[in-house]
């Protein structure tokens, strides 16, 4: 990967994906180019030199308040679509938005919360915190079963679950106001490493993702119109608290997404991944999160100085479809090797 200059002629690079490159590679006429998207990861803003600038503004005048943007070296175009188009572009026909949606993690629903505990001051800072821990397998659910904030079982999902909603967040605009239904998201799209798990409803319910793509990411898109045991409507006193509850999104709200992990069998039955990507908690475990968590003879603080307390770091992608913003939520798998169910 490199940069184009970009400061003399207009350049366009654009590859293929891999799996854009997979399915022209079939031959059978099948491949055709339907939709495309537009992004800016590598633009500052910052750098538009008017009155406002922390350096004032540009001494040519306003027709050079943009030559720095403008002079910004491009990426060149990459195939690997886990890293490709971080920061997608939208367009809106209408130009008196004063506010544009955002996708946000709403961890204060009981069931929803990350792994973190406002009594422990140790526990806020620890390599924990802000994350979601999915006990892999039973025994290691079974070490976990008296901490219930943060931890979702794997193997038998319990009650924790995962909830983002979107809408306007801004108190300058009444939760009781509709918002314009081309800034609602009726369709995300949520990515996981299939060789560590799965999504599946709050109910229960599994689908199939609609594609794993070379890097083994999975690829779901959940729909309001067609996955209501994930989507829901949240927008004035739908959805599950009421507009008198403190929200996460302060102004109006479009839909929220709901769903737990299911853990592989790999990950239940095998150690490899976990020597393979990842590693052992050792010392950096945060004793306060297993305080209480002596189930017969699985005392989780001795496990982990003994590194037998292992874990693998991923994320969850979700984008909305249709808004095109998205955000990233740390997981940690978790397993107890030597743990027991009794």
């Amino acid at each position: 990967m490199g940069f184009l200059d970009n400061s003399g002629d207009i350049i366009l690079d654009a590859v293929l994906t891999d799996t854009g490159r997979m399915r022209l590679a079939r031959g059978d006429g099948s491949f055709k180019i339907t939709k495309f998207a537009l992004a800016d990861d590598e633009i500052n803003y910052e750098l538009y030199r008017n009155a406002n600038h922390v350096d004032g503004a540009h001494a040519s005048g306003s027709a050079y308040y943009d030559l720095e943007i403008l002079q910004t070296p491009v990426l060149e175009a990459f195939t690997d679509n886990i890293i490709s188009l971080k920061s997608k572009l939208m367009s809106h026909t209408r130009t008196n938005l004063l506010y544009l949606p955002i996708i946000k993690v709403n961890d204060a629903k009981v069931g929803t919360a990350y792994v973190k505990n406002k009594n422990h001051a140790t526990f806020e800072s620890a390599p924990t915190a802000n994350t979601f821990l999915v006990a892999v397998d039973r025994v290691t659910e079974v070490a976990f079963s008296n901490q219930t904030q943060g931890v979702m079982f794997g193997a038998n999902p319990n009650q924790q679950f995962i909830k983002v909603e979107q809408g306007l967040d801004t108190a300058d605009v009444s939760p009781t106001t509709l918002m314009d239904r081309g800034l609602v998201e009726n369709q995300y799209i949520v990515e996981i490493d299939n060789r560590l798990g799965a999504i599946i409803a709050r109910n229960g319910e599994a689908i199939a993702p609609s594609f794993i793509d070379d890097d083994q990411i999975a690829n779901y898109r959940l729909s309001l119109a067609t996955h209501s045991s994930f989507v829901q409507d949240i927008s004035g006193d739908s959805g599950d608290y009421t507009l008198s509850e403190t929200a996460l999104i302060q102004g109006p709200r479009g839909t929220q997404l709901t769903f737990k992990i299911r853990s592989s069998l790999e990950l239940q039955r095998s150690n490899y991944l976990f020597t393979k990507f990842g590693n052992n908690f050792g010392t950096g475990w945060p004793t306060k999160l297993t305080t209480g968590n002596r189930v017969a003879n699985n005392n989780l603080d001795t496990r982990a100085a003994a590194n037998e307390l292992k874990y693998i770091d991923s994320i969850i992608r979700i984008s909305g479809a249709t808004t095109g913003y998205r955000i990233d939520v740390p997981v940690r798998f978790v397993k107890c090797t030597t743990c027991t169910d009794k």
